[in-house]
């Protein structure tokens, strides 16, 4: 089967088609199809293994042994849950980390800036909090003027309420900036109040595809909120019924 992969893409964002990614003969992404629209928000839900990080990996470019078409943009950027800063650098200069050229330090500070991290840009990471340092992580990723913003879990090791505020942020970044974002999470919650279209990956492919027809922002005591969120953990298997009771 031909590969193709990370090549411009005008009227999608992403366009994956017949993707296949196998380990010891096993197939982790199953021909899967998917198609995300410039500056649309997708959140990809499913349990442990399924596949999410791996396709992730495969639109950031970390993963190439592949099957099938995966076009994306040349200008993208990924953001794990750990913020994978260098110690040795300062926060500053860990956010011009892979740029090409000799990019000045306005840049990262003006990136810094606009995630609420300006005044910690000539700090040392250790010296950063969970949340200062996913910021910085965030920021990394739009001193790249992404077309598609990748996001895996980068949420997870965060304390409640860092995570709110990590949220929000992610919400307005990405309504400023109007880029595609892919975000893989385990949070149902989380995936239905920041998406567009929330999808459920099983076996390797996309099981169901819900859209989330909100107002911004949500509000989570919102019936519909709480009814789109109680169908998709059914999806996922968890009887809210039961939970209820």
């Amino acid at each position: 089967m031909a590969t193709d992969v990370h090549r411009p893409v005008t009227a999608h964002a992403v366009h994956v088609e017949g993707l296949t990614r196998s380990f010891d003969d096993r197939a982790v992404i199953d021909d899967l199809r998917l198609d995300i629209a410039p500056g649309e928000f997708v959140a990809l839900l499913g349990h442990s293994g399924c596949g999410k990080s791996t396709l992730l990996r495969i639109l950031a470019g970390l993963v190439r042994d592949i099957q099938g078409t995966a076009l994306v943009p040349r200008r993208r950027a990924v953001a794990f849950q750990a913020p994978r800063l260098m110690p040795w650098k300062k926060v500053w200069r860990n956010v011009l980390l892979g740029l090409p050229g000799k990019p000045e330090r306005a840049v990262a500070d003006r990136a810094l800036d606009e995630v609420g991290l300006g005044h910690r840009t000539g700090a040392w990471p250790k010296t950063l909090s969970g949340g200062e340092a996913q910021r910085a992580s965030l920021a990394r990723a739009l001193v790249r003027e992404p077309d598609l913003l990748l996001l895996d879990e980068p949420f997870g090791a965060l304390d409640a309420l860092t995570r709110i505020k990590a949220q929000r942020l992610v919400s307005e970044l990405w309504q400023r900036r109007g880029c595609a974002v892919l975000l893989v999470t385990h949070d149902v919650e989380e995936a239905v109040l920041l998406a567009d279209r929330v999808l459920v990956m099983d076996g390797g492919r996309i099981a169901h595809e819900q859209s989330i027809d909100l107002d911004r922002p949500r509000e989570i005591a919102d019936p519909r909120f709480a009814a789109l969120r109680a169908g998709l953990l059914e999806r996922l298997g968890v009887d809210t019924a039961g939970a209820a009771a």
